[in-house]
């Protein structure tokens, strides 16, 4: 008995001793989709006491602001990283990898030309080239120095991360070139020769793997897909304030909210002000359609109090990234793009040229017919406008004249006319000929 205990405890102290390595393939587009994905993974990483976060990197880059999402996380993280480059770390996959803490190269990889390029490939102006360099400068900045022989060096070097970005002969470095400036800690064919050369041979590793909800999760955290949500948002709500009742634009507009606050409720990072805020605007516009009439101070503070919730709901203001004051930029511009959107869709909807089943629910289609028992006012008479004609009766006022022949109810503009006098016809109003003595 004595000996099973002795064995159990040492299986005990062993499993507590064994070290752990958490691993995050990066091998997409770097997108919102691929930090939510890494904020995912670092959050699991921390909760199960990993003693290492390894980025496996294969990418060609993507959107600045979700790697300058994933630069901050990592360099704010608690855990030492490690960025292993399995074949590529080119643009935005080069600032994560010069993010983390230690960077290894596999023999055939490659990794720089941090170039800003737009859809097309095209290098964008001067201002967005300026602004990558110098985000690549300062985190290379962040690593400090380190001291070789007599000297103080850099441990990754500013001016060669900054020249990643020139446009015009952007730097990538092979594994060799990489390791002889110091931008890379060593060569590895594999992860396991990573962790043999951090002294961590042997250590459990775990693989982050996404799941369908994750997957989901990643999609509507989209920039794009976030921007769609507001228009629908706002379009529903402007749409339902113009509209009676509760309809089909109210329900697009709850629909919208719940996928736009989803990958945040998920994730908890929403803090309580977002849903308060939100909450609120839809009080105030609730007041605004079916207690206050019209549209004025309440609804106009409903709409900017949601507007605010929308803006705050994107903040990367969590526990994994903290409050960084680009987020608020992206933020401020996916919202403002989701509102010209919205502004746009409604114009459009409501227009002549949109669907009919939006107009109808936007303007007045009903068409009183006369077979229905509707009475129209007869405008034939007004075509004797200038005319003169013959009293046929007194008008004191009102009277019977002769017109072309026809006899019509008539009524005397002035004082009152005798029988058989010429008169002058000068307006028609209300279904009655206004005439005038000549």
């Amino acid at each position: 008995m004595k000996h099973i205990i002795v064995i159990l405890f040492a299986l005990i102290s062993l499993t507590a001793l064994s070290q752990r390595v958490y691993v995050i393939p990066v091998e997409t587009e770097i997108d919102q989709s691929a930090f939510h994905h890494f904020r995912k993974g670092e959050s699991k990483a921390i909760e199960m006491g990993a003693d290492l976060l390894l980025l496996k990197l294969n990418t060609y880059g993507g959107a600045v602001d979700a790697a300058d999402s994933i630069r901050t996380a990592l360099l704010r993280c608690p855990l030492p990283t490690v960025a292993y480059v399995d074949v590529n770390a080119a643009s935005a996959g080069a600032l994560i990898a010069l993010a983390c803490d230690s960077v290894y190269m596999a023999p055939a990889a490659s990794m720089g030309s941090a170039t800003v390029v737009n859809g097309a490939g095209e290098p964008m102006p001067e201002k967005y080239q300026s602004y990558m360099s110098t985000i690549m400068r300062s985190t290379a900045e962040h690593h400090g120095r380190k001291t070789v022989g007599d000297s103080t060096v850099w441990r990754r070097d500013p001016e060669i991360a900054a020249s990643m970005v020139n446009p015009e002969m952007s730097v990538s470095l092979t594994s060799l070139q990489a390791v002889d400036c110091g931008y890379a800690d060593g060569i590895a064919p594999g992860i396991n020769d990573v962790l043999a050369d951090l002294n961590m041979a042997g250590a459990d590793v775990c693989y982050y793997e996404s799941t369908l909800v994750d997957d989901i999760m990643g999609f509507l955290a989209n920039a794009g897909v976030r921007a769609f949500l507001v228009m629908l948002i706002l379009g529903g709500i402007y749409m339902e304030m113009h509209t009676p009742g509760l309809g089909f634009a109210a329900a697009v507009a709850c629909v919208a909210t719940v996928l736009y606050f989803l990958p945040m409720f998920v994730g908890g990072s929403m803090p309580s002000w977002v849903l308060l805020c939100f909450l609120l605007g839809v009080v105030l516009i609730a007041l605004e359609i079916f207690v206050i009439p019209g549209f004025g101070v309440t609804g106009t503070a409903g709409i900017i109090a949601i507007v605010a919730s929308l803006v705050g709901g994107m903040l990367s203001n969590d526990a994994v990234t903290g409050f960084d004051f680009s987020s608020l930029c992206r933020s401020l511009v996916v919202v403002g793009i989701g509102t010209l959107l919205a502004v746009g869709a409604v114009v459009y909807l409501t227009s002549s040229h949109g669907p009919e089943v939006f107009r109808r629910h936007a303007e007045l289609q009903t068409e009183l017919k006369v077979s229905d028992g509707f009475v129209g006012v007869d405008m034939s008479p007004s075509r004797y406008i200038g005319h003169e004609g013959t009293t046929v009766t007194d008008l004191r006022p009102a009277g019977k004249v002769e017109i072309d022949g026809e006899v019509f109810d008539a009524v005397s503009v002035g004082p009152f006319v005798a029988a058989h006098k010429a008169v002058k016809v000068t307006k028609y109003e209300n279904a009655q000929l206004y005439v005038a003595e000549v």
